[in-house]
């Protein structure tokens, strides 16, 4: 006979179970044979719907769109069936296994397989839940299609100039390389709506605010310069909020690196080699170090910019303070000043010709 005293409630069969454990479940216990007739191992949604955006691969879980990376949806589908799968409390040492099947273009079968022991009885149980993939517009894809912009950054430089070919492909990728770090840290926010040159320079359209503002601190960090900012009113949200639509304006410094000037003070032209807060070079006549604040340069010290220098042969070191040096444009030897930057071992040295006569350029970095 049973120690446990324990009955059925339902068929009325005695039953090997402590009482212990009809306390702990508060209910009567049922035997084995009754208790499996309804067990269910797995409780498996009927089926499973994946949205993803066909522009950027985006999948759309609950109200909110997550990049995955995923080549095909197979593998975000078997995720999507995990998660609403759940095991019964009273089973142990659970195992499983997932074998997907690609029926069409849109349906991807789904056989999941488990094991378990509940008590003391190895159970096993499978389930087959259909996945339908569709395709559908991310937030951000959405907004991207429209135009949509929050913010402008306009690069434009001081003074009678505008930004270089230099400073107009570095604020491009400036403002690529932040938007993308943003991206790689899960801000589905952050995107570049248009990148443009215009008259005067350059203009990038962005997501937020945010985002053109250390685009801008970014650019003057690497050019020098400054930003002023402004704002103005565009419209009201269905709250009744304003919302405000932001330009940033970098102004570049009045000369950039590269830039061969003239300070006008009687020693001679000089290479720009820093533009940000002052203005730093190297004199091409001696090779000393330059430094001016750019509210002291005359007007038009502009001579030229790298573009503008060429290789010509060094024919001879004259003295310790010049060298001789064929004239890129007449090809007669011309004596120049020799500055500590000239390798004079060097069949070859850049110079840079210009209204007041011919200097050696330092090799470019």
């Amino acid at each position: 006979m049973s120690n446990s005293g324990a009955f059925c409630p339902r068929c009325g069969d005695e039953i090997e179970l402590p009482r212990e454990r009809r306390a702990e479940r508060g209910e009567p216990a049922l035997c084995d044979a009754c208790y499996f007739e309804d067990f269910e191992l797995v409780d498996a949604p009927d089926r499973i719907q994946v949205t993803y955006c066909s522009d950027c691969g985006a999948v759309k879980r609950g109200k909110h769109w997550e990049d995955v990376g995923a080549k095909d949806y197979t593998d975000v589908a078997i995720d999507a069936v995990t998660e609403e799968l759940s095991v019964h409390v009273d089973a142990d040492s659970i195992s499983w296994a997932v074998e997907p099947e690609q029926i069409d273009q849109t349906t991807v079968r789904l056989t999941c397989h488990f094991s378990g022991v509940v008590r003391d009885t190895p159970i096993e149980a499978t389930v087959v839940v259909p996945a339908k993939l569709s395709s559908g517009t991310c937030s951000r894809c959405g907004l991207i299609a429209g135009d949509f912009y929050a913010a402008t950054v306009q690069v434009r430089a001081a003074a009678d100039r505008e930004p270089s070919d230099t400073e107009i492909a570095d604020a491009r990728e400036i403002a690529n390389e932040y938007v993308a770090e943003k991206e790689a840290g899960g801000d589905r926010d952050a995107f570049v709506s248009s990148i443009a040159e215009v008259e005067g320079g350059l203009d990038v359209k962005v997501s937020t605010t945010q985002l053109a503002r250390e685009i801008s601190n970014r650019i003057v960090e690497a050019h020098g310069g400054s930003v002023d900012s402004s704002e103005r009113l565009i419209t009201e949200d269905g709250d009744g909020n304003r919302v405000y639509r932001t330009a940033h304006v970098v102004r570049l410094p009045p000369v950039s690196i590269g830039d061969i000037i003239d300070p006008d003070d009687g020693e001679g032209p000089v290479i720009v080699t820093s533009a940000r807060q002052t203005l730093s070079g190297t004199r091409l006549a001696s090779g000393e170090d330059f430094e001016a604040d750019f509210e002291d340069l005359p007007e038009r010290a502009v001579l030229g910019d790298r573009t503008d220098v060429a290789e010509t042969t060094l024919v001879a070191v004259e003295d310790e303070h010049a060298i001789q040096v064929l004239d890129p444009e007449t090809y007669e030897a011309t004596t120049i000043p020799r500055p500590d930057f000239v390798d004079t071992d060097a069949q070859e040295i850049p110079v840079f010709k210009h209204r007041e006569g011919l200097h050696a350029v330092p090799e470019e970095e």
